[in-house]
């Protein structure tokens, strides 16, 4: 009995830890597949058309934020949530370092991470998480309905996935998106991509 008890909760942690391979097997997917669509539309294929678009949230202060908000400088808008393992936090030091190498050129840009789970990352929990990175990343929330809204006019990819014993984690594309003064798309960026390619962006991007 004991032995069958101890095979049922190692049969529960593997398949805990075979979802979570799974989702993120299929978060890198997605956003690998993202980033090529978008760097590399098909042919007669536009994507700059119809990414981006108004949004109503809060920040990490409770202080509500518009995409009208953003407008008269650049940004730069990542999608991720605060209990993420590891593309997030990665995503979030990338954006850190690059904000510390620009410098004073920094405060010009707009960085915007928009959580994909309402229900667990209020204001308070994204002041939290954030503290730990640089503090011009300004954290967004807000209702489910206008997290789909803005995942929406994002092109974002993003589901609940329930995990083995309770709880839940959450698929997402990982793409960053640079956006202009005037709130017009860019270009694409990976969360993984080099400093030597992206530093280069984001200074073309400041310097109109």
């Amino acid at each position: 009995m004991l032995k069958s008890k101890k095979a049922a909760g190692a049969r529960s942690k593997d398949s805990g830890l075979e979802l979570l391979l799974a989702a993120a097997l299929v978060l890198g997917l997605l956003g690998a597949a993202g980033y090529l669509f978008l760097s590399h539309p098909p042919k007669g294929v536009s994507p700059t058309a119809n990414i981006g678009g108004p949004f109503d949230l809060v920040d990490q202060t409770g202080r509500r934020v518009t995409n009208r908000d953003l407008r008269g400088k650049p940004s730069l808008v990542a999608f991720g949530f605060t209990t993420c393992p590891d593309v997030c936090p990665t995503t979030l030091t990338h954006m850190t370092n690059w904000l510390r190498a620009l410098g004073p050129a920094g405060d010009r840009l707009n960085v915007v991470y928009v959580t994909v789970d309402p229900e667990r990352d209020t204001p308070k929990q994204l002041g939290a998480y954030l503290a730990a990175f640089d503090p011009r990343i300004r954290g967004l929330t807000g209702s489910p309905a206008n997290i789909a809204l803005i995942a929406h006019e994002y092109r974002v990819y993003y589901q609940k996935v329930p995990l083995a014993g309770g709880g839940y984690t959450m698929d997402h594309s990982a793409i960053l998106y640079l956006m202009d003064a005037k709130g017009r798309f860019v270009r694409p960026l990976g969360y993984d991509q080099p400093d030597e390619v992206v530093l280069p962006s984001l200074r073309r991007l400041l310097n109109g």
